[in-house]
Formats: C-alpha cells, sequence, structure tokens
C-alpha cells in the first residue's frame, strides 16, 4: 500500500473524472490520499471530496500564491476552526514562494505564521510549500516551533540540504514529488537519499509534475507509484519496503486519519 500524501482533487483538470481517478488510484495500490486546500474560499469543495470517499482526505489552508486575495489567509482561527472536522487531517498548505511572488513577501510570511499557529492549536501537522525562500523558511519555522511543538512537513521537496537539515532537526518530515524522479535532479536525488527512512514521504502534487515515465501528461494519485519505485531505488531497499514505510509515516504523522485494516 502507498499513500498519496499530497494532491489537489478538486482542481478542474479532474472535472468529471474524479471517480475514476480515484479508482486507478486504488487499483495501483493507494490505500490514502491526501488532498489540499488553497484557499478558504474553495475549501468546502475539497472537504466534500473528502467527505465522499473513505480513502480521501483532506487539509484547510490558503497557498502562499494566494495570501494577498484570500482574507482568511492569515486568520488562524478561521484555520483552526474548520480543522475540527473529521476528515480535515492537516493545516496548509502554507509556506513562502519568493520564485513567482504571487503575494507580496510581508503577507506571504504573515500566512505562514497564521498557519503555524493554527497547527499548534489545533495539533494538526502543518504542510510547508518552499521556492526560493530557504532562509525566511528556516528562520520562521524555527521562531513558530520554538513558541510551542509543531508537527509538520516540507512537500516537494525542491530546497536546499540546510534546509533539509533544519527540517528535520525541528521533527518535521519530507515529502518528495515526481521530481526526484527527473533526469537533471542529481542533487535533489543526492538530498533524498539521506532523508531517514522513518522521516519520508511520497506524493504526486497532481494534477502537476507527473514522474518520468509520465512526464509532460496531467498527474494522477495513481502516478506515486513511479515516484515511489526511484526513491526505493536511491534509497538501496525494495519497493514494497519503501511502500511500508512511507505509509507508516504517514499514518504517524497525520494521527486523525485512519490507517486501513
Amino acid at each position: 500500500m502507498l499513500v498519496d500524501s499530497h494532491c489537489h482533487l478538486d482542481f478542474p483538470e479532474y472535472a468529471g473524472e474524479r471517480d475514476a481517478v480515484i479508482e486507478r488510484a486504488r487499483e495501483a495500490g493507494v490505500g490514502a490520499i491526501l488532498t489540499i486546500s488553497t484557499r478558504l474560499s474553495t475549501f468546502e469543495g475539497v472537504r466534500e471530496i473528502a467527505e465522499a470517499f473513505d480513502d480521501v482526505y483532506c487539509s484547510v489552508g490558503v497557498h502562499p500564491h494566494q495570501a494577498d486575495a484570500e482574507d482568511g489567509a492569515t486568520d488562524a482561527q478561521a484555520l483552526v476552526a474548520r480543522s475540527s472536522h473529521p476528515r480535515v487531517v492537516g493545516i496548509g498548505e502554507t509556506g513562502l514562494d519568493y520564485y513567482y511572488e504571487h503575494s507580496s513577501r510581508e503577507r506571504q510570511r504573515a500566512g505562514f505564521r497564521a498557519h503555524l499557529a493554527a497547527a499548534r492549536e489545533a495539533g494538526l501537522p502543518v504542510i510547508v510549500h518552499t521556492r526560493d525562500a530557504d532562509s525566511d523558511t528556516m528562520d520562521i519555522l524555527r521562531e513558530e516551533c520554538g513558541k510551542g511543538h509543531v508537527s509538520g512537513l516540507v512537500h516537494c521537496f525542491t530546497a536546499s540540504a540546510a534546509l533539509a537539515r533544519c527540517a528535520l532537526e525541528l521533527g518535521f518530515y519530507i515529502s518528495f514529488s515526481g521530481i526526484v524522479t527527473f533526469k537533471k535532479a542529481d542533487e535533489l536525488q543526492a538530498i533524498a537519499k539521506d532523508v531517514p527512512i522513518d522521516r519520508l514521504l511520497v506524493e504526486t502534487d497532481a494534477p502537476f509534475l507527473a514522474p518520468v515515465p509520465k512526464r509532460g501528461k496531467r498527474n494522477e494519485p495513481a502516478f506515486v507509484v513511479y515516484t515511489a519505485e526511484k526513491m526505493a531505488e536511491l534509497k538501496g531497499m525494495a519497493p514494497e519496503a519503501l511502500a511500508e514505510a512511507t505509509t507508516d509515516n504517514f499514518f504517524r504523522l497525520f494521527t486523525k486519519a485512519e490507517k486501513p485494516a
């Protein structure tokens, strides 16, 4: 069994096909899926997907791209209130994206802190997005985690070895997407090799970033199998062992999610 720890089943790329996408994931051996919130204004739709499928869970949060546009991006209590729903198992995705800068850096940082505060209050893990913002990400994580325990993960990891070390030191997990299968991902693969097996997750970030051999196509949760196979190769372990370890890690981190019998 595998878990797709990060995808976006509410996105329009799956309109009219969501049931089939989830069924293909099941057929591929994916036993649980976490579909991720990117806006409070669309959270209800994300939640409804998780309510409709026993093997799908969701998060609540505002992506840094939407930090300017979404009023709730910096409202920790709005996040906490929505997190009480039984299908909501995490806070986010949140973080910093200085590559695209679709929102101001100041607003992104405020939103990131609000999500970390919400995660601390709700007792749920935070799902961190970071791109070209290693220094500020590390500073904010250290400051906010210093105020009280926060669990979480850095998703779709593409950052530096220094940020990986920081996250691990804070007790966070690290999740790798299909990017780790790309031909020119040598530096990322080296980092992935060094992540302890008990802190490792795999994801698709679907509909984006389809792994080799599906690169260039619309991604979907079933394709997490290819990322897991590459991770097993990098770690020098059997794919079955990698699947078992990453699945156990997911349910250890996302404690509200129920592991299938």
